[in-house]
């Protein structure tokens, strides 16, 4: 594997660029399979990725990682929205861009997305037939159920209020409302008021510290509540086959109930594997990550590389109809950056 990654600018909808990493493996003979991978909500991929892709290259992968609109380099304005459809579209984008990648076989594509994003995985996976193998980790399955589960109803209407509250400003010509993603003050409006959360937080600020300017205020708009509120990715999991799915769920995930990963692992149709680590949602990058990469590495190469008896069905090869193929960017423009530093 190439010691660091290629930067490259992905053109999405309405002018903006989305940043990614492109890694590489070595010898990098051609012809690759290649995985696509995003974090999840409010997730930046400096933040616990870098060990999967890095490990995804050196199994023989080419392996792209951008960052969702509105987030780390990508561009997007407000920064903190988080939609998941919208994010959907982009990720599209993303699948388009690297099948033009030099070096990379356009018909063997994977997918890997983690929490928001595993959500995301299931969507595109389900919709998108030129994906060939996913792993969705830890996934979102229903905004509504996942929401519900978290406040009283006493919180759940005051949610609803502070969603009309917002409209109502931004029709006036207010900037965006913005909440904490998370907080351990029950009394601070925020999306999760989770302990493990937090825990993770500090961990992750030790293990994977940010690059200055990124840091952030860790906050998100309030539409972006309502917006996964109402995003159920868990009906995806059944329209994923015939392309084989892997599910990575914690049995200690206290951000996702894993009842509701198991419910739509077992109206997914084959093939498909479940792996289960005994601990929590954070742990699939920490703790765990042996077991959640090492999991990921084996299912992607039994379906993208080895081409089973099994995953054939789901693995058709072809070929490049695109006459030019994108090489390695040595710094590429970023079509849409310029437009959201107005806008900070």
């Amino acid at each position: 594997m190439n010691s660091a990654p290629e930067e490259h600018w992905v053109a999405a909808d309405g002018g903006i660029g989305l940043h990614a990493w492109v890694y590489r493996p070595t010898p990098a003979d051609g012809g690759a399979p290649v995985i696509t991978m995003a974090h999840g909500f409010a997730g930046l991929k400096h933040q616990g990725l870098a060990p999967f892709a890095e490990r995804f290259a050196r199994a023989g992968f080419v392996v792209i990682v951008h960052d969702h609109r509105g987030y780390g380099l990508s561009g997007g304005w407000p920064r903190g929205e988080i939609d998941p459809w919208q994010q959907v579209r982009d990720w599209r984008r993303v699948i388009t861009y690297l099948q033009e990648l030099d070096g990379v076989d356009p018909g063997r594509v994977g997918i890997w997305g983690t929490s928001f994003a595993g959500g995301h995985a299931l969507v595109l996976g389900g919709s998108d037939r030129r994906i060939k193998a996913v792993v969705a980790q830890v996934p979102a399955i229903s905004g509504y159920e996942q929401a519900r589960q978290r406040v009283t109803t006493a919180e759940w209407l005051s949610r609803q209020q502070r969603y009309d509250d917002d409209d109502a400003a931004q029709m006036h010509g207010a900037e965006p409302g913005r909440v904490a993603v998370n907080s351990t003050d029950p009394a601070e409006p925020a999306v999760y008021h989770d302990a493990d959360w937090d825990a993770a937080d500090q961990a992750f600020e030790q293990m994977y510290p940010l690059p200055p300017g990124l840091a952030g205020d860790k906050k998100v708009t309030v539409r972006s509540m309502l917006n996964a509120q109402t995003y159920d990715a868990g009906p995806w999991a059944e329209r994923v086959s015939p392309t084989p799915l892997l599910m990575i769920i914690g049995v200690k995930d206290s951000v996702i109930d894993p009842d509701l990963q198991r419910a739509a692992f077992a109206r997914a149709g084959e093939p498909k594997q479940l792996a289960a680590y005994d601990g929590t949602h954070f742990g699939a990058y920490t703790e765990h990550l042996e077991f959640t990469a090492g999991s990921a590495e084996k299912w992607f190469t039994r379906h993208l590389i080895v081409l089973t008896e099994d995953s054939m069905p789901a693995v058709t090869a072809r070929r490049s109809r695109h006459p030019g193929r994108r090489r390695g960017s040595g710094g590429r423009q970023c079509p849409g950056r310029a437009g959201w530093n107005r806008r900070r």
